[in-house]
């Protein structure tokens, strides 16, 4: 079976590339997949954040030019890749406008997938104009749906972002490490992971932990991720006076981090999945999460393993995340049912989901 993944990379830090090499992993080394990678503007030999199985091969799609020449190449390149591959299916992960043309572009009778991996909802600072933008792709998203074989979201929530098509299918993303053992939860550290930025909420974490800090002094809060750009954010710990705030680059040594720490928090926008959530449910934190599309409520009972916190209450997410900072039982309590939640996206339950539909669209 082979396996063609077009997509704009995957030598970056975020989610989506995490997921590209546990999923590609599998399908080749435990599926017998041969799996090529078309990403655009990566050179096969540049190195990926994560580690890739080596029988992955890898492709770069060279983009440059204005919009015109970029759309020629992207055309060009992409019927190139396909007549010289000559994949059986072809999976489109790239939530970008261009990935939903490639079926128009290719016009081929292969199978071709749509991997979804963001909300429609996603949350940045914008004018009336690049709203009015978002909303026009949307809709131009919308009406191509149709057009693939198969398109899959990871979350029930996702669903309702692109209509009533026939096509449509939820599969979640299947966790990226197995930790042998789950944290003692005695260590006074709070852990945030994700790029740093305004949809993940960078700036209502720094303002609920100044509600929690004067009265934990010995607790510190630590953000792993892509840092921003202009650094605003260490400037907004300053601002706020905030002392026991660390801010980190993103770090392919995670799973370590999340085992020494006891509490997880997630204050995004918007999210496509939260990934972050089921790997720290996996190591056994307690979790804290805004109620955003789409992701949280899909993978947290409320209450049982995690708190649930309706979008943009920072006193009610203060509170909860400071309950769970006093209270060991209650953490422990919360870590051990999130372990076993997280058990659901183990690769070895979700990827047989992928074989399935693969071979159910072939047959």
């Amino acid at each position: 079976m082979k396996l063609l993944y077009i997509t704009n990379g995957i030598c970056g830090s975020g989610g989506l590339e995490r997921v590209l090499a546990t999923k590609t992993f599998w399908f080749a080394e435990k599926m017998d997949y041969l799996v090529h990678i078309l990403a655009v503007n990566e050179e096969p030999d540049e190195i990926p954040f994560f580690e890739f199985s080596s029988k992955v091969n890898r492709r770069n799609l060279p983009l440059s030019g204005n919009v015109l020449e970029y759309l020629r190449r992207y055309k060009a390149g992409l019927k190139k890749a396909v007549s010289e591959i000559k994949p059986d299916v072809i999976i489109v992960c790239d939530d970008g406008l261009k990935g939903f043309y490639v079926p128009k572009i290719l016009n081929t009778k292969i199978p071709i997938i749509y991997e979804r991996h963001a909300s429609v909802n996603i949350s940045t600072q914008e004018d009336v104009k690049s709203q009015i933008v978002k909303k026009i792709k949307h809709f131009l998203m919308q009406r191509r749906v149709k057009d693939f074989t198969k398109f899959v979201v990871l979350t029930k929530g996702n669903l309702k972002e692109w209509g009533s098509a026939d096509n449509l299918c939820v599969i979640p993303n299947p966790l990226s490490f197995f930790p042998a053992g789950i944290s003692r939860l005695d260590q006074k550290k709070v852990i945030a992971v994700g790029s740093q930025g305004f949809n993940k909420g960078t700036d209502l974490l720094l303002q609920i932990w100044q509600q929690v800090e004067a009265e934990f002094p010995h607790w510190s809060l630590e953000i792993y991720g892509k840092p921003h750009p202009e650094n605003i954010f260490e400037k907004q710990a300053k601002e706020l006076q905030l002392k026991n705030v660390y801010f980190y680059p993103a770090t392919s040594s995670i799973l370590e981090k999340y085992l020494e720490s006891s509490v997880f928090v997630l204050t995004s926008r918007s999210e496509g999945f939260g990934m972050v959530l089921i790997e720290a449910m996996s190591c056994g934190l307690p979790v804290v999460s805004f109620d955003c599309p789409h992701g949280p409520a899909d993978i947290i009972t409320d209450g049982e393993d995690g708190f649930l916190i309706g979008q943009g209450d920072l006193n009610l997410f203060a509170d909860k995340l400071t309950l769970l900072m006093v209270n060991k039982t209650l953490r422990e309590s919360f870590g051990n049912l999130g372990h076993e939640t997280s058990k659901k996206y183990y690769t070895s339950k979700i990827m047989p989901n992928w074989d399935s539909l693969i071979n159910e669209i072939l047959n």
